[in-house]
């Protein structure tokens, strides 16, 4: 990974430590003992930190290089044994956004899977995700397939890991998908964060940008739901 991703990623999780009230400015710029200005302009993009001083940000904020690799760069999870199968169920829009542990009433289907496809799956969970069901899934409809296409159709069946609810990138090279809620629907879209704001943008450009404004304590994880791990056409 380049060195310029690093220096992404690093921006990326001190805004995030903001903007959950973990951090300031001015206390990061004491840390470092840089001034804050300097902080300041990093995290507007304006400056770039050099080597000695991504290394002063991560010793101060007990962060490591690995905290900022995208998923597919740490060690995958070791072989276990035969492949198996995994029930994968197929639930509504709400239960994938809001339901932590899935009632049968929110089952609209299932879905058999390799047990291998989830094996090596990262995750980087949210305070308290971990404790929610980790894999769901959902047929895509109308409006979430015309934001999408061509990567995703109406029907298809998109798998949601919902313990990756991170912005952290997950493979180098890919954007990534995830279903994202606000208060009237479920997006699949490609994520960004800048200013206090998460940018819901469409792979089709014909579909407008979407704006999220992230209020009071509000965090950016609280309104992703989670990676699209695998996609399977209508069945």
């Amino acid at each position: 990974m380049k060195f310029d991703a690093l220096h992404e990623n690093l921006r990326l999780e001190i805004l995030r430590r903001i903007d959950r009230g973990l951090l300031t400015g001015s206390t990061l710029a004491r840390a470092t003992d840089f001034q804050q200005a300097h902080i300041s302009n990093f995290l507007n993009r304006k400056r770039s930190l050099s080597l000695e001083g991504l290394d002063r940000v991560l010793t101060a904020q007990n962060l490591s290089i690995l905290d900022l690799l995208p998923a597919d760069a740490l060690p995958s999870a070791p072989a276990r044994g035969p492949s198996l199968t995994q029930t994968i169920a197929v639930v509504t829009h709400t239960a994938a956004a809001l339901s932590a542990r899935i009632q049968s009433s929110e089952i609209v289907d299932t879905v058999e899977m390799p047990e291998s496809v989830f094996r090596s799956s990262q995750d980087r969970p949210s305070p308290g995700r971990e404790l929610w069901q980790r894999f769901v899934a959902i047929r895509v409809d109308a409006l979430q397939a015309a934001a999408m296409e061509p990567l995703l159709r109406q029907y298809f069946v998109a798998v949601i890991d919902r313990h990756y609810n991170s912005l952290a990138l997950y493979r180098s090279q890919l954007p990534t998908i995830y279903a994202v809620h606000t208060s009237d629907s479920l997006h699949l879209c490609f994520l960004e964060f800048e200013a206090n704001r998460l940018i819901l943008r469409p792979r089709n450009h014909q579909i407008p940008v979407r704006l999220i404004e992230l209020a009071g304590n509000e965090q950016a994880a609280d309104h992703i739901v989670g990676r699209v791990c695998y996609v399977l056409s209508e069945f």
